[in-house]
């Protein structure tokens, strides 16, 4: 393995890996947010402490580290862009210093897409938004609009971005298995914003 992409892997999963919403919760609420809600670190989570400001840091500050981590790739490997993607999308859902239990890694994918292409990150936003708006589920907005990046990466005819959208989608869905059949079962929490 060459030194490139040791370097890259290092950056990649650390900065993808740095979890905001625990910090953010920790800071200014004094609480665990493994212990509140769901568990999970993400920014949907923080917004069941009641705090729609830390909600929407959590989402800006995990869309910025990975919208970091790619224009550094951009920069220094770009033969490599959509592994350094990979690795700090992993990074976020399975950080190493929480044994393993991190986010679901939406607000990463967001600023993932938008250092790809800001066209790509408007399209998830609008979807997302849509979505939530008419179903009030979280879950749901983030399943269908990764799914609807990944079928517009094939209408484009990107086949190597399709490959990693298809990557994440599948991990998408992992994350969120849990989430799919509380929404089969309609148990599934509503989010009002």
């Amino acid at each position: 393995m060459s030194l490139e992409i040791l370097y890259l892997a290092f950056y990649s999963y650390f900065l993808g890996s740095i979890p905001f919403g625990l910090i953010l919760t920790k800071i200014f609420l004094k609480k665990d947010l493994r212990d509140i809600g769901s568990g999970n670190i993400g920014a949907t989570n923080v917004l069941r402490t009641g705090k729609k400001i830390l909600g929407a840091s959590t989402l800006f500050l995990d869309a910025s580290k990975a919208y970091v981590v790619i224009i550094i790739t951009y920069k220094y490997f770009t033969d490599y862009v959509y592994l350094s993607a990979l690795l700090c999308f992993l990074g976020h859902i399975f950080p190493i210093w929480l044994n393993f239990k991190g986010g679901k890694g939406i607000a990463v994918f967001l600023g993932v897409l938008f250092a790809l292409s800001i066209n790509y990150g408007m399209i998830f936003i609008i979807c997302w938004a849509v979505i939530l708006y008419l179903t009030k589920y979280s879950s749901a907005s983030s399943l269908i609009s990764t799914g609807i990046i990944f079928f517009y990466s094939i209408y484009l005819n990107n086949s190597t971005e399709s490959i990693f959208f298809f990557i994440i989608l599948v991990i998408t869905i992992y994350t969120h298995r849990e989430n799919i059949v509380r929404l089969k079962n309609k148990t599934e929490n509503k989010i009002n914003l």
